[in-house]
């Protein structure tokens, strides 16, 4: 039995997905809150609890061989103190429970805000260190803690290894990811304005399969980067345009024009109870430009991401097979080229 916790998640559905497809007996963490759609029609025990009750987690992690540990909240913007009890203390609880039970091994999703940030620019790969007094916002925060506990439990006796991925992008995404967000609102013609940023993206059926790799041969306290492919935000907007043609993106904005504006129209989105694309953290991150390896995945798991043409291009389609979007027809997708709107 291999237990997932965040099951329902982007990632987690993906990964589950990938497991019964291996014939292998699954256990789904869901929240008690979460709808279970995501998983709907997958051969899967369910069990419903809270991630920051000790008791329910150490139930759930009992005849168990493996947990991939998914469970968290994840937030660009200010403080929440569900991001803290979720990432953290949900990590902890895994973490005892996983050494009551006598777990085989534990693969934990991590994320690479919960680096250290160096200078703009920079490239991080492994040898960066963990520090939460060297991260910005309380989710990046709050990985690197639970980080940290993982990697503290590997050297008191429990078979752990830490993957972090980058920004994730890819099909099954059920509860609209920030990454599937973005794609909606371009593909709506809603995305008006751009960020004269970038940021590395990675396909989610890459990630899955690299942590179902890990879990197979990686050596317990080991850390792995799950990067994709690098891109500028403008870059980001041709390939989409390439893809599915949309009047969007009139406008890059410089850094620092987008954080007053970020602010303002964070508020806003609050207001009227929507997630906003543009937050101070989300400017923060893709005006950093670092460049992310995932050499050491490469050389010792075999990990090989895919394009993210493909992965964006999957995405699209994904979201219209569902309904989310509707298909752009061959003379719509003229019409907007011929119109000069494609670049």
């Amino acid at each position: 039995m291999i237990l997932v916790t965040g099951a329902t998640g982007h990632l987690g559905n993906v990964l589950v997905r990938s497991l019964v497809s291996s014939q292998l007996k699954v256990r789904a963490m869901v929240a008690p809150f979460e709808d279970t759609k995501p998983l709907e029609g997958l051969d899967v025990e369910i069990v419903r609890g809270d991630i920051r009750d000790a008791k329910f987690v150490e139930t759930a992690c009992k005849g168990v061989e493996n947990v991939y540990h998914l469970a968290a909240v994840i937030s660009i913007l200010g403080k929440r103190k569900s991001v803290y009890d979720v990432n953290v203390v949900g990590t902890q609880n895994v973490i005892q429970a996983c050494m009551k039970n006598k777990v085989q091994k534990l693969i934990y999703v991590s994320s690479i805000h919960a680096f250290s940030e160096p200078k703009r620019g920079s490239l991080i790969d492994e040898s960066v260190p963990i520090d939460p007094k060297k991260t910005v916002g309380d989710y990046a925060r709050s990985k690197a803690i639970a980080t940290l506990e993982v990697l503290k439990s590997a050297k008191n006796g429990v078979n752990a290894v830490v993957i972090c991925p980058t920004g994730v992008v890819g099909p099954c995404d059920w509860r609209i990811s920030e990454m599937g967000n973005l794609l909606l609102l371009y593909s709506k013609d809603l995305l008006r304005v751009g960020i004269d940023g970038s940021f590395d993206f990675v396909d989610v059926r890459d990630v899955a399969s690299l942590l179902i790799e890990a879990c197979k041969r990686a050596r317990s306290g080991e850390l792995f980067i799950a990067s994709g492919e690098y891109v500028t935000v403008r870059a980001l907007v041709q390939i989409l345009r390439k893809i599915r043609p949309a009047r969007s993106v009139d406008l890059f904005l410089p850094s620092y024009i987008a954080y007053p504006v970020s602010v303002f129209t964070s508020a806003h989105y609050l207001v009227k109870k929507k997630k906003p694309l543009l937050t101070p953290y989300s400017i923060h991150t893709l005006t950093r430009n670092y460049v992310y390896s995932s050499q050491k995945a490469k050389n010792e798991l075999g990990y090989s991401p895919r394009p993210l043409y493909e992965s964006l291009k999957d995405s699209l389609r994904w979201f219209e097979e569902n309904g989310y979007i509707p298909p752009v027809s061959p003379v719509q997708s003229f019409v907007e080229r011929s119109s000069g709107s494609y670049l």
